[in-house]
């Protein structure tokens, strides 16, 4: 296996480890689940906190990938393509609990502020269609500045809350509730 598909095979273990463990997972953890061994794991990263970064830029570069997707999608109507992009997750990670990643804030405060980072940025395509559905009436005039920040908003208190957790939950049921909710605000009818 060459490097590239040795650091996604770890990085795909690891993911699987924080959602069964959280952060509290070990090196020995992720070298079990993916059948490597921990020398090889660390020849890749250089610690745990390295191989968090990792996942997160793995994990957000699919997204990102799901993203394109729902916007080069032609035949996808505009009010399907808005749905989907303000909730798009890799259809492989929609078991994944991605408050499991966030939780490690305190301990991994670089790992914290870089998902935070990746959450409020790069919002370019998703503010073009929803001013496309302003444009053509789908949607009724709202202030988009707004409306980012009360979904970036919900998503950071989604990771950072036990709240949906001690309620049952899960992460992508929270996000489409979130989006019902949002949807019935913004949508013309």
């Amino acid at each position: 296996m060459d490097e590239v598909k040795m650091k996604e095979h770890i990085v795909e273990s690891t993911l699987l480890e924080i959602n069964d463990k959280g952060l509290k997972f070990t090196m020995d953890d992720v070298a079990r689940r993916g059948k490597v061994s921990k020398k090889t794991i660390y020849c890749l990263f250089d610690n745990k906190e390295s191989l968090c970064m990792e996942v997160v830029d793995y994990c957000f570069a699919k997204i990102k990938e799901s993203e394109k997707q729902v916007i080069e999608d032609k035949e996808m109507p505009l009010e399907e393509k808005i749905r989907k992009i303000l909730i798009v997750l890799p259809d492989h990670y929609s078991d994944v609990d991605f408050r499991k990643i966030g939780s490690g804030k305190d301990k991994y405060p670089k790992v914290y502020a870089e998902i935070m980072h990746r959450l409020n940025s790069g919002w370019e395509p998703t503010i073009a269609l929803l001013q496309e559905g302003i444009d053509t009436g789908l949607l009724r005039p709202f202030p988009i500045p707004i409306f980012k920040s009360m979904v970036e908003s919900s998503i950071s208190r989604f990771l950072d809350s036990d709240e949906l957790v001690e309620a049952g939950i899960g992460y992508e049921e929270a996000l489409k509730q979130m989006l019902e909710i949002l949807w019935d605000g913004i949508c013309n009818r």
